[in-house]
């Protein structure tokens, strides 16, 4: 199969997107909005069994590149996140989604690091996914996309990062379905990874976290106007599917304590109960909102095909049933993180992680933040995070013989 998507956002990005060559980057110009084509020689040889090329990826850069391309760190985004790490974003308009730990000074120092994030495979946000053209039939790909994985993802990250021109990366890093590509990379790529932050993670999606991943797929599914995936061609999208699965997942990002905090049994812009079935109360006024603005930028398919990559990643399974073996020889420094109030990826699995590590004598350091914050608590102003975070950077740092770097603002 072959597969090229246009070279910008449909309908969404007031910047022409372009494609960077490596020695654009170590003489620090970043516009926004890259793009490269990837995989027409050679195509991505997906898990599933097809060969996919070319495949356009879009992705952002920070800061500069060293001389000697030694400082790089890929960012790895979450299920509804993409490569506008630090950047306001083209449909919405809000601050990117680490941009309180991005810039100079700060956590992921931009006077010392080198920083790539790009749209995963799958992707809606300028990365090759079903809502391009497959060339075969000139219309949207919809559901005949290739079913994709994590490591398919990784696959075309490491061609990213080839084309960039750097051999080994200083760090990969990530939240969520970000931390699974985390670990992908240094279960498939361990030499080009000096050291690795997988953040409320799990070395394989559990059975509860698949339950609801299917409740949204269903969500959208049965949504009239899904079309059997081809809406595109119907001039619709199954909104109302795609919103109820992102207020679904949502639930799931925070912890009983932030919901009660936040919203308690408050009633929204009212005194009583209306003795109906509009949002009485503040917190489904909340989610209905989460529903509704999640439309306005994610595609429904991308949803369907990146949910599901989930749901297969599991390390393990994919080398026999053996966790450690995933990482025998290694040697990666590592920093794995969770937060105490995760429900969804809870330390235990992180802990799983850790165990593995050091079965196989890994250099691994673990901590569990103590937050009430649920998952959504990496992309949130967590302090010590931000302190943990950077005090791993700074040592990764010295033993990569970088340059110290500045205290970051704030104390983070």
């Amino acid at each position: 199969m072959t597969n090229r998507c246009g070279a910008s956002v449909k309908g969404h990005n007031p910047k022409p997107m372009t494609v960077v060559e490596p020695s654009d980057l170590s003489s620090g110009r970043n516009p926004l909005g890259h793009t490269i084509e990837l995989g027409r020689e050679r195509p991505i040889q997906l898990d599933c069994g097809v060969e996919l090329g070319p495949v356009t990826v879009a992705y952002q850069t920070y800061g500069t590149l060293n001389a000697d391309r030694s400082n790089a760190i890929l960012i790895c985004h979450a299920l509804t996140g993409d490569q506008y790490v630090a950047d306001p974003h083209p449909i919405t308009g809000k601050p990117g989604w680490w941009s309180q730990l991005v810039g100079p000074g700060r956590v992921f120092d931009t006077d010392r690091y080198f920083l790539v994030c790009s749209n995963v495979l799958g992707g809606c946000m300028g990365t090759t996914g079903p809502r391009d053209i497959n060339p075969a039939t000139g219309k949207p790909w919809g559901v005949t996309f290739p079913v994709i994985t994590i490591g398919d993802m990784v696959q075309v990250q490491a061609r990213l990062i080839d084309a960039l021109g750097i051999d080994q990366l200083f760090c990969v890093v990530g939240g969520s379905m970000g931390g699974m590509q985390v670990l992908e990379w240094c279960a498939s790529f361990p030499e080009r990874v000096f050291s690795a932050i997988p953040i409320a993670t799990a070395a394989r999606h559990s059975a509860q976290n698949i339950a609801f991943n299917e409740v949204g797929r269903q969500a959208i599914t049965t949504d009239p106007d899904w079309f059997g995936g081809d809406y595109a061609s119907h001039d619709a999208k199954p909104v109302r599917g795609l919103a109820v699965a992102r207020m679904a997942a949502h639930i799931t990002y925070l912890s009983e304590a932030a919901l009660h905090r936040k919203f308690g049994r408050n009633l929204q812009g009212r005194q009583g109960f209306s003795y109906g079935f509009e949002a009485d109360f503040q917190v489904e006024s909340y989610l209905r909102h989460q529903g509704s603005t999640f439309v306005e930028r994610f595609d429904a398919n991308s949803y369907l095909y990146i949910t599901r990559a989930m749901d297969y990643f599991d390390l393990a399974a994919e080398r026999d049933g053996g966790l450690a073996d995933a990482f025998k020889g290694i040697k990666t420094r590592f920093c794995v993180i969770s937060f105490s109030s995760d429900w969804l990826f809870p330390t235990s699995e992180s802990r799983a992680v850790v165990h593995a590590l050091n079965a196989v004598a890994a250099n691994v350091s673990f901590v569990e933040i103590t937050s009430d914050k649920g998952h959504d608590a990496f992309l949130l102003d967590e302090p010590e995070l931000h302190a943990t975070l950077t005090g791993f950077l700074n040592g990764a740092a010295e033993h990569r013989g970088l340059p110290r770097g500045n205290k970051p603002e704030g104390g983070r």
